[in-house]
Parts: C-alpha cells; sequence; structure tokens
C-alpha cells in the first residue's frame, strides 16, 4: 500500500472507502490516512471489534518497576490533568515506549461505557493491535496527534477523541506517552494544549533526573520566558561537553551541530569556563551563539560547587528577571549630550580620563526617529494601543521600553515574541493555565504573560506570527480586557498599555488572509514607522553609539567612520553590532585603547557583502526545487501545519518557513 505521501485525491478516497469512510464524508488529513494505510497492510478490518491484549498482572508489574522514573513524573502530570478537566468523561492514561498502559485514571462514566471497557492497565494500544488511536499513532509517528471519534480505524471506537503526545528521555529516546481521551461529544478545546504541556514537563523533568551529574542551562531569547516551558535545556559534562538538551533548545539552536559531545565553544562565542564565572556572580547572563544569535542563559541545575543557583532550585520554579530598561525623558536631548560629552572625554593614552557621561537608553538625533518617540509618548498618556512599523533591527523593542518608561506605570514591561513562541504552546503562555496544572512549583499554575503585565505594558513583537485563533482571542482581550486561563472558568480584568510590533505589513497580511482586519483596526489607532538605519541622518553618531556599548575605550578613525556610513546595513543596527564586533576581535589589541581603522573595516565589510552576494545572487538549483516541493507536499499533509511538517521531515521550523517563502506560499500559525 502507498505512503499517503504519493496519494492522489482519488487514491485517498478509495482508501479511506476501504477503511470504511462512508460516501461523501470529509477526507481525514494525511497523517490519519497514513495510519489507515498501515492498518490496511497489517490486515487489520475496521467493521471487526479490535482485540486488544492485555497482560499478566506480573508482567504489567515488571513493565511499572522498569519504567519507575518516568512513570513517577507521569502520575503527578495525570493526577493533575484529571483535575483540570474533571467532569467531562475522560480517561487519562500513561503508556510505555511499546504502547503497554501503566497508569489511568478515569472518570467512571467514561470506564463503564462500551468504548472505554477495553481500556485498562496492561492493555496494548499500539497501531497493530489497535489500529488508529492517539496512543499508538503518537507512538508510531513520534509526534503529538489527536484522532477524533470516525478518524479511529476501528467503528467501535468512533465514538471517542483522544489526544496524545510521546515522551523522550534526554537522549531523544521515545519512552513512553501521554493520552487524554473522552467522549466525542464531551471533548475539550484546549486538551491538545494540556496534554502538550504535560508531556514537554515530564520530559524536562526527566532531563534533570538523568543529567544530575552535569550542568543543566535553561535558554531563551528572552529572560522572562526562562521560567517557562518555552524555555530551552542543556546538559554540560564538566569538560563543557554537551552531554543531552530538550526538543526546545534543538529549535532555538537551530543550524548549529548541536549532537551529543560538541565542545560549548563550538555553540557558543565564549568559553565554558568565562560562563560559569559569570553565572556566579549574575543569575542571567547573555550568550551569543555560533550564529550570531542572542540568549538569555540561566541556570537550572549544578552539580555540587559550581554553579551557584537561585534558593529554589528547578527550571519551573525560577522567577522572572527584572531586565534594565530606558530611563524616561527626553531621548534626543539625552544622547545629544552624552555624544558631546564622549567626543570631549580625553583618552587613556593621552591624560585621565574624567567621569564617564551617563549613556542614554538609545539614540534618537534623527527627526523621523524623535518624532516617532513623541508620538508614542503622547500615546502612551492617553492609554490608547501603539503599532510599530519598521524593519528587523531598527530598534523597536527599545522604543516600546522607552514608551514604557515614559508613561509612568508602575507594572512591568513584558515583551512577548509571537514568532519565538512554540504553537502549540503560545495560548497558555499568553492566557496562563488553571492552577495544579504542573507539579512542583508550578503546581499553582500560570497566570500567563499578558496578566504579568498587569498595570504596565505589554509588547506584542512580530504580532503577524501569531497564530489566527489567538488573533480572535486577542481582539476579545482587547475589547473586555478580560484573560481566562487554559481550562479555567473564571475571568481576570487585566489593565495594561498594550504595543504591537511588526517588519512584515499589516495591511498586506490582512489581504493575503494571514492576519485579521478587525484585530489591525484595534491594534494600529497610532502607528510609527522606526526609519531603517541607512536612511537615518544620526548614522555616524549611531556607529559611536553602539561602539561605545561595545568597549568604551575603543577609538574609531575618521576614514574607518566615512566607509561604514557608505554601507547599506540591510541588519540594521543588529548587523552594525555584529560588524563592530568582528572589527573588535579582528584588532586584538592589549592596548588599553583600541583603534579601529580603515583597514579593518575594509577586511570586515567585504566578507559580509559577499555573503550576502551568495545567499541572494543565484537562482535556485534543480535540488533547491526538488527540496522546496518536498516540504510543500508535506506542508500540505500535514494540515498546513509548520510545527508538524518540521517533525515530519526532521528540519527545523525556519527551514520550512523558508521553503514556504520560496514558493510564496506564506503560512497562517494553526496552533498544531
Amino acid at each position: 500500500m502507498e505512503s499517503n505521501q504519493a496519494l492522489r485525491p482519488e487514491h485517498a478516497r478509495a482508501l479511506a472507502a476501504r477503511a470504511g469512510a462512508k460516501p461523501g464524508e470529509a477526507l481525514p488529513g494525511g497523517l490519519i490516512l497514513d495510519s489507515w494505510a498501515r492498518c490496511l497492510e497489517a490486515g487489520l478490518d475496521p467493521w471487526k471489534t479490535p482485540r486488544i491484549e492485555v497482560v499478566s498482572g506480573s508482567e504489567l508489574a515488571m513493565r511499572q518497576q522498569r519504567a519507575e522514573v518516568v512513570r513517577r513524573l507521569a502520575q503527578a502530570e495525570l493526577e493533575t490533568l484529571s483535575q483540570q478537566i474533571a467532569g467531562s468523561n475522560f480517561l487519562l492514561a500513561f503508556a510505555d515506549h511499546e504502547g503497554m498502559i501503566l497508569d489511568l485514571y478515569a472518570d467512571n462514566r467514561f470506564s463503564m461505557s462500551g468504548s472505554g471497557a477495553g481500556i485498562v492497565a496492561g492493555s496494548l494500544w499500539d497501531e497493530r493491535r489497535a489500529g488508529t488511536n492517539g496512543l499508538g499513532t503518537a507512538l508510531t509517528v513520534g509526534q503529538s496527534v489527536a484522532v477524533t471519534g470516525t478518524e479511529h480505524y476501528f467503528h467501535d471506537l468512533g465514538g471517542i477523541s483522544c489526544t496524545a503526545a510521546p515522551v523522550r528521555d534526554a537522549h531523544g529516546e521515545l519512552v513512553g506517552v501521554l493520552d487524554a481521551s473522552s467522549y466525542f461529544e464531551s471533548r475539550q478545546r484546549h486538551t491538545l494544549a494540556l496534554v502538550q504541556m504535560a508531556a514537554t514537563h515530564i520530559e524536562n523533568g526527566l532531563l534533570l533526573h538523568q543529567m544530575a551529574g552535569h550542568t543543566v542551562l535553561a535558554i531563551h531569547p528572552r529572560a522572562e520566558f526562562l521560567g517557562t516551558l518555552s524555555a530551552g535545556m542543556l546538559a554540560f559534562d564538566g569538560e563543557g561537553r554537551l552531554s543531552a538538551l530538550n526538543a526546545r533548545a534543538r529549535s532555538l539552536l537551530s543550524g548549529l551541530a548541536v549532537g551529543r559531545g560538541a565542545a560549548f565553544e563550538q555553540l557558543f562565542e565564549q568559553p565554558f569556563e568565562r560562563l560559569l564565572a559569570q553565572l556566579s556572580q549574575d543569575t542571567e547572563v547573555r550568550l551569543r551563539d555560533a550564529m550570531g544569535s542572542t540568549l538569555v542563559t540561566r541556570p537550572v541545575h549544578r552539580p555540587s560547587s559550581t554553579l551557584r543557583l537561585p534558593m529554589d532550585g528547578g527550571l519551573a520554579g525560577m522567577g522572572k528577571a527584572q531586565q534594565p530598561g530606558p530611563r524616561p525623558g527626553n531621548a534626543s536631548a539625552a544622547a545629544g549630550a552624552w555624544q558631546t560629552a564622549r567626543a570631549a572625554r580625553p583618552s587613556q593614552a593621552t591624560g585621565k580620563a574624567t567621569a564617564a557621561p551617563q549613556r542614554p537608553a538609545f539614540l534618537a538625533d534623527d527627526p523621523v526617529v524623535e518624532k516617532a518617540c513623541s508620538t508614542v509618548r503622547r500615546a502612551v498618556r492617553m492609554g490608547v494601543p501603539v503599532l510599530i512599523q519598521g524593519e528587523t533591527g531598527t530598534g523597536k523593542e527599545v522604543i516600546a521600553r522607552h514608551a514604557h518608561e515614559f508613561s509612568g506605570r508602575k507594572g512591568a514591561f513584558v515583551g512577548v515574541n509571537c514568532g519565538a513562541l512554540p504553537a502549540e504552546l503560545i495560548e497558555a503562555e499568553l492566557f496562563g493555565y488553571e492552577a495544579g496544572a504542573f507539579t512542583g512549583a508550578r503546581r499553582d499554575g500560570s497566570q500567563g504573560l499578558i496578566a504579568s503585565a498587569h498595570g504596565g505594558t505589554l509588547l506584542l513583537d512580530e504580532i503577524a506570527e501569531l497564530p489566527l485563533g489567538l488573533q480572535s482571542s486577542l481582539l476579545r482581550f482587547l475589547d473586555d480586557r478580560c484573560v481566562r486561563p487554559v481550562g479555567g472558568t473564571r475571568q481576570r480584568v487585566v489593565d495594561v498599555q498594550l504595543l504591537a510590533a511588526s517588519h512584515i505589513d499589516l495591511a498586506q497580511a490582512v489581504a493575503a488572509k494571514r492576519f485579521r482586519q478587525d484585530l489591525l483596526y484595534r491594534l494600529n489607532v497610532v502607528q510609527v514607522r522606526l526609519p531603517p538605519l541607512r536612511q537615518r541622518t544620526d548614522l555616524a553618531d549611531a556607529v559611536h553609539f553602539v561602539l561605545d556599548d561595545l568597549d568604551p575605550a575603543a577609538r574609531l578613525s575618521p576614514e574607518a567612520l566615512e566607509l561604514l556610513c557608505q554601507h547599506d546595513w540591510p541588519g540594521n543596527f543588529r548587523e552594525l553590532r555584529s560588524l563592530l564586533t568582528r572589527m573588535l576581535v579582528e584588532a586584538g589589541s592589549d592596548e588599553a585603547v583600541m583603534h579601529l581603522d580603515r583597514r579593518l573595516v575594509e577586511t570586515v565589510l567585504p566578507s559580509m557583502a559577499r555573503r550576502a552576494e551568495n545567499a541572494d545572487a543565484s537562482a535556485p538549483t534543480s535540488l533547491q526545487r526538488a527540496a522546496t516541493q518536498a516540504v510543500l507536499q508535506a506542508f500540505d499533509r500535514c494540515g498546513h501545519s509548520v510545527s508538524r511538517t518540521s517533525r515530519t521531515l526532521g528540519i527545523s521550523r525556519t527551514t520550512v518557513y523558508r521553503h514556504l517563502r520560496e514558493a510564496g506560499r506564506v503560512p497562517q500559525r494553526t496552533g498544531h
């Protein structure tokens, strides 16, 4: 039997008919059709009652003992999940890597029904026996699966909805699966998110257990996410070699060689020993990975006497760090005073330096930028939403922090990168989840990022990446300012100053049906657009501003500055910072004052230009076109879900997005 990868629509309909689907019924997704094909190959008859094998009590006890650690973590999640969905005729189960149910929690009304009668501890639910079902199919494909009603291969199971998520250990081995089943008519909208979060929590706990003798770090592009399930986790041995990492860390470090045994210095631009020294002084440290992306790290676990940890220990219990924000006041005046003082400051080579001038939060000597600042300040005085647009790297978050400081609001500034959150977790991260959803320090639930900004400012960065389903939830929040956590029934009124940012033209996204027009109306009350660096009149000052942040003692020659000002800076401030960093490294001076001259600029700039030309110049090869076509086919089979496509093909979501853009198919984020 062909895999659905090569199935034409007429073949898919024939397969559905052979599996017992009625004529005229809508075809299920590609993942379900693939499962049906496997069931047909195994000789299963969809009209017969599945023959579910149940092992002896001694065999069950042996399996339970063998999986003691992961089972203990899973039991806690089953208990709290049962509180989340109580009253919905549910059954929750944890099975081992072969599909044998080791533990379950069931509502009596479910367990006594005909559909649930065969689901008992010791029963085997792999696809070869039970056909298409949440637990067995999740094990087969190695990803989260929702099987609803008649999508089950056996018609006897058509009254059940199953949602399952696989669980992997620190080395990526599949060690079990978590399943939540309910009657079809009483299924809950949030079940998939809750099960996936529970599975992630089990995996993180398992990694910490298995890596007890290693240094475990949490990483994320934003510090406020380090204490959430969106954080990546990396374990290093005493020599700084990678021992294990979770799926989120693999995604965050996409494109890097994150294989077991990789040296810390292969992944990040600093020695492991230096990081340990920094973490002995600071709770959080900024890292730059080998691809040039900036991350924040926080210790989660350490072997004795290696790192100084927060008093509460593990990942889930760590509090949110306070990030420094820009100071209030006139940004342009502050920047001008700093530039004047900096220019007048004598170098250490010619005389004793005077006290360093106070560095402003950001540079706004350009009239367009200063006008944008002024507009934003007036808007936050009135408390209306602001939409900040501009190319990547133009400083959208910086001006948002300035707006928060100027507003005088006493609450926190909470920045949320909508493109950085896993699609399956974004709703829970934004709106929170009900108390008791997780174990340990997170057992009291999570108020969510929106509620954490109460009394302060909420920045939704890359708002165009928000899935359409979540866009409607955000619209409701803007209407009544109420949030309801995932799995909860009570609402909470939240007072926030809302800011949104995007490098994408949202009007075009609306025209392409990727963004809700009514949401754009609500966000676009006040709009400012930041100019790219190449168009700013204060470009020379910007170069000095960034250089001073990297090394206050460094000096740039007039010839070098002139050459830098001739560059187009397609990456804006991020590219400027990267180039100046490379110049400082190339200079390699041990002197107190580092002089950067034209030669250094000519050394660094051409190589960067060549990389950009090589990236854009040649037309796609036949091999590249074939790869793009394979991604498109998988994307269609996976119900237009980028996450499922990346898992199916074993590539990063960034790579999937790139192929889709090359084909002119910018996707909607589905939340799966």
